[in-house]
C-alpha cells in the first residue's frame, strides 16, 4: 500500500504578499518562510477575490469562487452550511483532520468537516454586542480565551489597542500566553497525540499579524531604530480626514505610521518564529518526507498604503496574499507568476493526497503548473467585496492578471487601471491613458462577462450600471436559510 501524504495547511490572517524577505522586502524578516520558499514554489500572483476573514475562509474551506459560496463581503452571523469542505473530504478519505487557531464561522464551533478544533477567533466584534445571544459565549467557546481566563490573562483588549487599528505596543504578559505562541502549542499536542496509523491534514491557523498589533518585545526590538521603508501615495490618492485608529484610512502623525510598521512586522516575525518551530518538530518526528506544507493568508493589510489601512480593498496591499508549496515532489526555489488564488487551495491538496475533488469546486490545482509550463490556466481572476466606504456601501468590481489589474467601484463607476510590472506599487492610475485603451476595455468587457445576471444588477445591455444596491452575501448562493 502506498503511503498518502501528511498534509500542512499554515495560515496567517492579514499577511501581506509582499511581507516575505524571500519576496525581496527590505525590512520584514521572516527566515523559517524564506526557508519554505528556497524549498519549494512561491506563487508571487496569488490573490484573495473577496479580501475580508469570512468570505476568504469560505473560498479556502470550500474550493468555491464567491459566486457559488455566496459571500462577497464581510456578514457575521450567516450559518456555514456547504455540501463539501476540504476537511470534510479529506476526513472520508481517511485522513485524521484538525484545526489550531482561527475558523471565524458560524456558529463559532462549527467544526466543517475537522475531526477536532483547538479554537482561537480573536476579538470577534459580532459575538461582544451585549445584546447578541453570543456575547459571553464567545469567551467560553473559544478555547484561548477560557484557558487564558484560568491564568488570570482575561482579554486581548486588556492592553488598550483595538483588535482592527494601527495602535501598536509589545504584548504585556508573558510571550507563552501570547495566542501567536498558544496556536503553536496545540499544534504540538496534536503532533504527539495524532493516530500514527493514518494521514493527517493538519491547519494552524494564526490570528496575526491582524491587529491587534502586539508581538512580545523581543519581537519589536528587532525593527527598533530601522530606516524602514514608508507605505507609497499614488497620484490617484485621497488625503487622510482622521485620526480614528481603526479607520480604513491611513495614519496623519508620521511616528504613529511607523510604529505600525513595527508592530505589524513583528507580528509577522513572531508568526514566522513558531513556524519555524512546527517545521522543526516535523523533523524531530521525521515527518519531512512525507508532508506537503502550503503557507497562505486569507487577505492582507494597506498598512498606510495609498493612505488607506485594513483590507476588503482590491489594492495590492490588501487583495495579493503569499502563497508557498513545499514538500515532496514540490520543485525547489520555484517562482511561479500565474494567478492563483483561494478556491485552489482545496483541489490542489486532494490532487496531491490522490483524493478525488468534488463537483461543487470552482478552483483548480495548481500541481501541474509546477512541471508543465504550458498547462492551461485563467489569464484573469475576477475579484470583489462590498466595501463601506465614502459614507456609503458599495461594491468594488476588480479584474487581474499577471500583469495588470483593473478596477470598477458600483458607487459612482469610478474606474482605475495599474500596470502592476512598471507600477508594482500602483501608484500611477491609467485609466485615461490611450495606449491602455485597448487593454482596459478588453478587462472592462470580461468583468461585464463575470457580473451579467447578478441579483444586484450591475449590468444593464451589456454595461456596468452605478448606483445599485451592493449585498454581502448573495441569495442565489442558498445559504441565508
Amino acid at each position: 500500500m502506498v503511503q498518502r501524504p501528511n498534509i500542512l495547511l499554515l495560515m496567517a490572517d492579514q499577511f501581506r504578499g509582499d511581507c516575505l524577505g524571500a519576496a525581496g522586502h527590505p525590512d520584514v524578516k521572516t527566515p523559517y518562510l524564506d526557508m519554505l520558499c528556497e524549498r519549494g514554489t512561491r506563487f508571487e500572483r496569488a490573490y484573495s477575490a473577496t479580501p475580508t476573514c469570512i468570505p476568504a475562509r469560505a473560498a479556502l474551506l470550500t474550493g468555491m469562487d464567491q459566486r457559488h459560496h455566496g459571500r462577497v463581503g464581510y456578514q457575521d452571523g450567516v450559518a456555514w452550511s456547504y455540501p463539501h469542505t476540504l476537511a470534510g473530504t479529506l476526513a472520508q478519505a481517511g485522513y485524521q483532520t484538525h484545526c489550531a487557531g482561527k475558523m471565524h464561522v458560524h456558529p463559532l464551533r462549527s467544526r466543517q468537516g475537522f475531526d477536532g478544533v483547538d479554537l482561537h477567533d480573536g476579538y470577534l466584534h459580532h459575538y461582544r454586542n451585549a445584546s447578541h445571544p453570543y456575547y459571553e459565549h464567545q469567551l467560553q467557546a473559544d478555547d484561548y480565551f477560557y484557558e487564558m481566563q484560568g491564568k488570570g490573562h482575561m482579554d486581548l483588549a486588556d492592553d488598550g489597542i483595538d483588535c482592527n487599528g494601527w495602535a501598536a505596543r509589545p504584548w504585556p504578559y508573558e510571550e507563552q500566553l501570547h495566542p501567536t505562541w498558544w496556536v503553536g502549542d496545540r499544534v504540538m499536542d496534536f503532533l504527539r497525540c495524532r493516530d500514527r496509523d493514518v494521514p493527517f491534514f493538519l491547519m494552524a491557523s494564526f490570528v496575526r499579524p491582524h491587529p491587534p498589533f502586539d508581538a512580545p518585545q523581543a519581537f519589536f526590538d528587532m525593527y527598533r531604530g530601522k530606516n524602514l521603508r514608508m507605505p507609497p501615495v499614488g497620484d490617484w490618492a485621497a488625503p487622510v480626514t482622521t485620526r480614528i485608529p481603526n479607520a480604513d484610512q491611513g495614519i496623519l502623525d508620521d511616528e504613529l505610521q511607523r510604529q505600525a510598521l513595527i508592530g505589524y512586522y513583528a507580528c509577522i516575525t513572531q508568526v514566522d518564529h513558531q513556524i519555524g518551530r512546527i517545521y522543526e518538530q516535523l523533523g524531530v518526528e521525521g515527518l519531512l518526507n512525507n508532508t506537503l506544507i502550503l503557507f497562505v493568508s486569507d487577505h492582507g493589510e494597506l498598512l498606510g498604503d495609498h493612505h488607506l489601512m485594513r483590507k476588503s480593498l482590491p489594492y495590492e496591499g490588501s487583495a495579493r496574499i503569499p502563497f508557498v508549496l513545499s514538500g515532496p515532489g514540490i520543485p525547489r526555489g520555484g517562482v511561479s507568476s500565474r494567478v492563483v488564488t483561494l478556491a485552489d487551495i482545496m483541489p490542489t491538496l486532494l490532487d496531491y493526497a490522490g483524493v478525488a475533488i468534488p463537483d461543487s469546486v470552482d478552483g483548480t490545482s495548481v500541481l501541474g503548473l509546477l512541471t508543465d509550463s504550458d498547462t492551461p490556466w485563467r489569464d484573469m481572476l475576477h475579484g470583489e467585496h462590498t466595501y463601506h466606504g465614502r459614507g456609503m456601501p458599495e461594491s468594488v468590481q476588480f479584474m487581474v492578471s499577471s500583469t495588470d489589474k483593473y478596477i470598477w467601484y458600483s458607487g459612482d463607476g469610478r474606474e482605475e487601471y495599474f500596470d502592476l510590472v512598471n507600477d508594482p506599487q500602483e501608484c500611477c492610475n491609467l485609466i485615461a491613458d490611450s495606449k491602455k485603451a485597448a487593454r482596459i476595455a478588453q478587462m472592462r468587457a470580461r468583468l461585464v462577462q463575470q457580473l451579467t445576471g447578478r441579483e444586484e444588477g450591475y449590468v444593464q445591455d451589456g454595461q456596468l450600471v452605478t448606483g445599485r444596491s451592493p449585498r454581502t452575501v448573495l441569495a442565489e448562493a442558498g445559504i441565508l436559510g
